[in-house]
């Protein structure tokens, strides 16, 4: 474990806010929807592939983050990303059509991935044990906080312009660059870096993905994040259209989700041990199948509203952010001689389930929320099937 000048606190909230950008950079400009089809003479679909135009580019891209970061050094790897990303937002907020928005949507996502991946290792690297679990359950609580935020903050800058949504990203993104630079050390040495080459790169990621332990649980920690996720990129059409909800409303679904994923981490940080992973991760499962199971009889028995279409999903985040600590550090454990490499690995699979969520699975569910119901049980069968063959199991 290496020694650090700043206190576990502040950096636990520097990396959360490197953490976060990804969510902010999907959900921000959500409540814009609407405005964004009239001034970009675009559709409802064109706008929503919008968001597979970030998800792609930042899933494979993930792959290379860590790599990279392996190579040059984490501090180096996150001045690069988010100084693309501030270019980027601000080529979205000046874009004249939909095909402008694409082509910096595309940048974004290149770039995005560069803190959230970075900021993984960097916990692995800075802290063990169950210190480990605990700065990560610190890091998930307050990354946690953005999905709730970015939307109540799109909706309110949306009465200024939909442009001042993507100025803010780029404020946002150069703050956290000042913040890692002035706080974070650089936890790669010189000594310790890995030479970057594509061959090296294919060689690790075949000793990766060749290991089957690593498979089961970032493909289980993946569709776990995917069961909720489908609610973030189905939201314009879930809660304006199928709920009722205005879309400076947002906050009516994120506050009490994000807030189901506070308190999963929060119950995972007084976890860390005092329970051993395999109970924690049980009790995780058990509580997301008994809510997956509550929505989908909601969806088909009650009427529509906002409370009981809501509250499931919302506590089915308690369970998701149970397990994630645990399972995160299970994966990046395995591989601990390229962990920024593991990080990505782990990056990928999550964002690539998303992307796929984004592009097909939502637009073909997205007619009720009771196929999005039946798409978060999907998800989580997936990702148990996956676990149960774990060591965690």
């Amino acid at each position: 474990m290496l020694k650090h000048r700043s206190s576990p606190l502040v950096l636990s909230v520097v990396l959360a806010g490197l953490a976060a950008l990804a969510p902010f950079a999907i959900d921000t400009y959500l409540p814009a929807f609407p405005t964004l089809e009239t001034a970009l003479h675009s559709t409802p679909l064109e706008l929503q592939q919008s968001l597979t135009f970030y998800l792609l580019p930042y899933a494979l891209m993930t792959l290379w983050h860590g790599a990279i970061s392996d190579s040059i050094g984490r501090i180096t790897t996150i001045k690069w990303g988010l100084g693309v990303f501030v270019f980027a937002s601000i080529g979205c907020a000046f874009a004249p059509n939909i095909e402008t928005l694409w082509f910096f949507r595309v940048l974004q996502g290149l770039s995005g991935g560069a803190g959230n991946v970075v900021a993984r290792a960097m916990v692995r690297d800075l802290f063990e044990g169950a210190q480990a679990q605990r700065v990560m359950a610190t890091v998930q609580m307050l990354f946690g906080i953005a999905p709730a935020v970015a939307p109540i903050i799109g909706g309110l800058l949306l009465g200024i312009h939909w442009q001042a949504i993507f100025i803010f990203l780029a404020l946002y993104s150069s703050f956290s660059l000042w913040a890692a630079i002035r706080y974070l050390p650089e936890t790669m040495p010189v000594d310790k870096r890995m030479p970057l080459s594509a061959k090296q790169v294919i060689k690790d990621y075949r000793i990766i993905f060749g290991d089957k332990e690593f498979n089961y649980v970032v493909f289980a920690l993946g569709a776990n994040f995917a069961g909720f996720f489908i609610y973030v990129l189905a939201s314009p059409v879930f809660l304006v259209k199928h709920l009722g909800l205005s879309q400076h409303q947002f906050g009516y679904m994120f506050i009490p989700t994000v807030c189901g994923m506070i308190l999963g981490s929060y119950f995972a940080k007084r976890a860390a041990g005092r329970y051993s992973r395999q109970k924690v991760v049980k009790a995780a499962y058990a509580w997301m199948a008994a809510m997956a199971i509550l929505n989908v009889l909601v969806c088909f028995i009650l009427p529509t509203h906002p409370i009981y279409n809501i509250l499931p999903v919302a506590l089915f985040n308690v369970g998701m952010a149970l397990a994630m600590p645990v399972l995160s550090l299970a994966a990046l454990d395995r591989h601990p001689k390229i962990r920024g490499t593991a990080a990505s690995g782990q990056a990928f699979i999550q964002m690539l389930l998303s992307t796929v969520s984004a592009g097909l699975i939502v637009p073909l569910l997205w007619y009720a929320p009771s196929g999005l119901a039946l798409a978060m049980a999907g998800y989580l069968v997936f990702g148990w099937l996956m676990i149960r063959k774990s060591k965690v199991w």
